[in-house]
């Protein structure tokens, strides 16, 4: 069976979302930061009138903040309520087949391992499959912030 995936950039890390779950994808948007939000929370754009929180997948992976580079958006139907990932670039959609995808290998361990669900081996590179629920888990000590 195939599947199509929304792909975009963090840093050297290819990965994919359902393409079904990407409502849209905004470049250069404005984003208001939130007094003491946890570190992952980027802040809340204005999407036509509607507030969305933006999730910076660069914290959520460990990766260095970018300094003074514009950042893309992906705007995700989440159910109840749109929220987004703030991404480095967005990729093209990709179509892949089930006989393509790999589980996470056992040795991958930790936050890596929630975060990926799996991989899709294409021609020259591999696609990360992101677990988007466990991507959006967020709490006031998440990514290792925790005050002393």
């Amino acid at each position: 069976m195939a599947h199509q995936f929304c792909t975009f950039h963090v840093g050297d890390l290819f990965l994919g979302i359902e393409v079904e779950r990407v409502q849209e994808v905004l470049r250069d948007s404005d984003i208001t930061p939130v007094p003491t939000a946890p570190p992952s929370i980027r802040g809340l754009i204005n999407l036509r009138g509607q507030i969305v929180t933006a999730i910076d997948l660069r914290t959520r992976f460990g990766k260095a903040e970018r300094e003074g580079e514009s950042s893309t958006i992906l705007v995700l139907d989440a159910g109840s309520a749109l929220l987004s990932f703030v991404v480095d670039r967005a990729g093209d959609v990709v179509e892949v087949n089930d006989d393509s995808f790999e589980p996470p290998p056992d040795t991958l361990k930790g936050e890596a391992r929630r975060l990926i669900r799996g991989t899709y081996k294409l021609q020259k590179k591999l696609l990360l499959v992101l677990d988007v629920e466990h991507a959006l888990e967020i709490d006031a000590v998440s990514d290792g912030d925790r005050e002393s």
